[in-house]
């Protein structure tokens, strides 16, 4: 009799134990269920997170990020496009003379043929600047080929010397507006290295055109001299391209503009500019590099002449390897800035330019009236890009493109005086 009731009990006890063990393990069941439906959801949404970040247009994979590419500030294609702008100012140099013939006047007198290709650079600096200001360095870019295409025309139609000083005025605007860009495009890049040979290409320009010069005009007649620059038209298209794609990035709408910028927008003259000390000086040095070296540059080939009897495709060709020669050392001269200081190098720049001065005038040697040319030509080169920086390092990114405008036109004004004061001297 005792043995039954334990036996129910014994019964009840198991089975309650059962019935525990079995919710125990489903409860487990569920939870671990549960546990692997959220880890697998988490899962599930992690990789959608990541083909969303790693997958984008026309990619095949989603593996990892792929890097984004550096941008290129295309110095080689702004130094075509602003080398023969330079070129014009030194290409008629030793086919003055038959222009003069062609055109009946003096010697001198077809000097203007190149006094007025530098006024007319440095006039159409600021006006070419300000026509494609609203567009960026695309819309100066488009109205200085514009221009220079009707100033070469103009030129190789002139009957007169009055029309042909109107011809090379108006095409040396478009070709200042080609130039201006260039720098504008490549002031960008903050190594100066872009800068740098913008301002090589412009004096290997300068320098090659004239063995260019002389050579066309023995082929195709000292007309063809006239219109070198029409060759940047070679560069227009990279050129624009560039221009679009380092465009700055506008300013968000409504967004909170710096006092000194907005004062300085509104402003009828760039007086914000031209107080700053660092532009002034590096303006100045600048203007006085170009007067000598474009001086240098209408005299020097006449020396060297006068020396050795040589013709002019021979004048030519030793003027212009000698001038090559110190642009091309003038990336070493940038190379070194870094390590030699602004202040040194202003030094530096303004001693190399009376040095090279003195020789090309004084020597009673050609190979050093050539040394002076190519010295001439080195600091001036090395000049126009390194003062680039230091005319806009301290002003604001606004300001940039106006002050580089400014710049240019020193060294512009440089372009049209030296010829004229070259003729002053050797003529008195």
């Amino acid at each position: 009799m005792t043995a039954e009731p334990r036996t129910k009990a014994e019964t009840r006890t198991t089975a309650e134990t059962r019935t525990t063990t079995e919710t125990r393990t489903t409860t487990e069941t569920r939870t671990t269920t549960d546990t692997r439906t959220t880890t697998d959801t988490c899962t599930t949404a992690r990789a959608d997170t990541a083909a969303d970040v790693h997958t984008g247009p026309g990619s095949e994979t989603a593996s990892a990020p792929t890097p984004a590419p550096r941008r290129s500030h295309g110095g080689p294609v702004l130094a075509l496009l602003a080398a023969p702008a330079a070129m014009g100012v030194s290409g008629p140099t030793l086919a003055l003379s038959d222009a003069a013939t062609g055109l009946a006047v003096s010697p001198g007198t077809a000097a203007w043929l190149l006094t007025a290709y530098g006024i007319g650079m440095a006039v159409g600096t600021p006006l070419l600047t300000a026509a494609g200001g609203r567009r960026g360095p695309a819309g100066t870019v488009r109205a200085g080929a514009a221009v220079l295409v009707l100033g070469a025309a103009l030129a190789l139609v002139a009957p007169n010397l009055p029309l042909a000083v109107a011809g090379r005025a108006l095409e040396a605007a478009g070709a200042a507006g080609l130039n201006v860009a260039a720098f504008q495009i490549a002031g960008r890049d903050r190594s100066g290295r872009a800068p740098g040979l913008v301002a090589i290409g412009s004096a290997v320009g300068g320098t090659s055109g004239l063995f260019i010069g002389a050579a066309v005009a023995g082929t195709l007649g000292w007309r063809a001299t006239l219109v070198l620059p029409l060759l940047s038209l070679l560069a227009l298209v990279p050129a624009l391209r560039l221009a679009a794609r380092t465009a700055p990035e506008p300013e968000p709408a409504g967004g909170r503009q710096q006092p000194r910028t907005a004062a300085a927008r509104s402003l009828p003259l760039p007086l914000d500019v031209l107080r700053d000390p660092g532009f002034r000086t590096a303006a100045g040095l600048m203007l006085a590099l170009s007067t000598v070296n474009f001086a240098l540059l209408y005299a020097a080939p006449r020396r060297v002449a006068a020396l050795t009897g040589w013709n002019g495709m021979e004048t030519g060709a030793a003027a212009s390897i000698a001038t090559l020669v110190g642009a091309l050392l003038s990336w070493q001269l940038i190379r070194a800035a870094p390590a030699l200081g602004m202040r040194r190098m202003r030094l530096l720049l303004a001693a190399g330019s009376l040095t090279a001065a003195a020789l090309a005038s004084f020597a009673p040697w050609s190979a050093v009236v050539l040394i002076g040319s190519a010295t001439s030509s080195l600091v001036t080169a090395g000049g126009q890009g390194l003062l680039t920086g230091a005319a806009t390092g301290r002003l604001p990114e606004a300001r940039h493109g106006t002050a580089i405008g400014l710049f240019n036109l020193a060294f512009l004004i440089g372009v049209a005086a030296g010829p004229a004061v070259a003729e002053a001297l050797t003529a008195a």
